[in-house]
């Protein structure tokens, strides 16, 4: 005991004292939900429909935790409103780690672009884990007569209105991949909302539309093809599944960077020895060799943040996507 609580008065030593035995009850209780969980079966909500890359992912990491937590992990679908209904659903749940959320990108870009969400996306959410993340890369028709970044840069500076960009729709992470490319050089180009990537690739591929984002798993056989002409990835690192293409970063753009991503969420307010414990037991499945080459057939890198790190990497993913949406003026439809 410190020496100089002696000399407190005697109602502030059993404040103090009171104080001391609450919290010491708040952290053994917190242990002791970490250590009895799982109590029941675990769903993971996922905000979108089934067979997309989201749902796919989702279903390879929960057949891998039922058995590694010795429970049922159910994948639950609730799709629509660009994730938001499945996620209000999490935000309705118990903060206890049997009820989860695995969702895309569109989390973090959300807050920025909707302003009267039913939930607060940083105080409403736990996040727990990043789960994955796939490169984006920047591609052109062969008939633009580009064939790095700095030449496309040149080109559209050389003729201002020029050229114009597609995206699966307004406000998604290949939509804000071009504004935040267009803000960071400074270049014109009008953007193409499509109803869907495949619409606006197909334009792409017969030369409506001279340049887009698209992920790199789904477009690499025609960039392998000569049918499109890959300019760099969105990742600060090469892609291993086409290390001949260079990041759009080394490519001159400094600080471009633009993952498509996938993350564990929990609840808010989810103990954090809780959350420390979720995110072990992910981050321990996802570096299996069979995990591993499951989300390599989807052109997928499993993460591994900390918990903390990946609390603090949302928190800035929201900020990034909030600057380019405000900058660009985007509107949601």
């Amino acid at each position: 005991m410190n020496p100089a609580f002696l000399f407190l008065p005697q109602r502030m030593q059993r404040t103090l004292a009171l104080a001391a035995l609450v919290c010491c009850a708040c952290v053994g209780a917190d242990a002791a939900l970490a250590q009895a969980f799982p109590a029941r079966t675990v769903r993971v909500i996922v905000p979108f429909p089934p067979g997309g890359t989201t749902d796919i992912l989702a279903r390879q990491l929960a057949a891998e935790l039922g058995p590694k937590w010795g429970v049922t992990v159910v994948v639950d679908n609730k799709a629509g409103a660009s994730g938001m209904i499945g996620s209000e659903q999490l935000v309705a749940s118990a903060a206890d780690g049997h009820t989860l959320m695995l969702t895309a990108t569109h989390h973090v870009i959300n807050p920025g672009l909707y302003k009267k969400l039913k939930y607060d996306t940083r105080s409403d959410f736990t996040p727990i884990s990043l789960i994955a993340s796939v490169p984006n890369v920047l591609l052109v028709n062969p008939s633009l007569p580009v064939k790095s970044v700095q030449e496309l840069i040149r080109y559209a500076k050389d003729k201002p209105g020029s050229l114009s960009f597609g995206s699966s729709g307004t406000g998604g992470a290949n939509h804000l991949s071009g504004e935040l490319f267009k803000s960071l050089t400074g270049i014109e180009a009008q953007h193409i909302p499509y109803k869907g990537a495949a619409p606006a690739l197909n334009d792409l591929l017969g030369g409506q539309i001279p340049m887009m984002f698209d992920s790199l798993p789904g477009v690499i056989a025609q960039i392998r093809a000569g049918k499109l002409r890959a300019l760099g990835v969105t990742t600060m690192k090469r892609a291993a599944a086409a290390p001949e293409i260079p990041t759009i970063d080394e490519s001159g753009v400094k600080g471009f960077e633009a993952t498509a991503w996938f993350g564990l969420y929990a609840p808010g307010n989810l103990p954090p020895e809780l959350a420390r414990r979720l995110n072990a037991d992910v981050v321990d499945t996802l570096k299996s060799q069979k995990i591993r080459s499951l989300f390599a057939d989807q052109g997928a890198d499993p993460g591994a943040l900390s918990q903390t790190d990946f609390t603090r990497f949302v928190g800035d993913e929201i900020v990034k996507w909030g600057k380019v949406i405000s900058a660009a003026n985007v509107k949601a439809e």
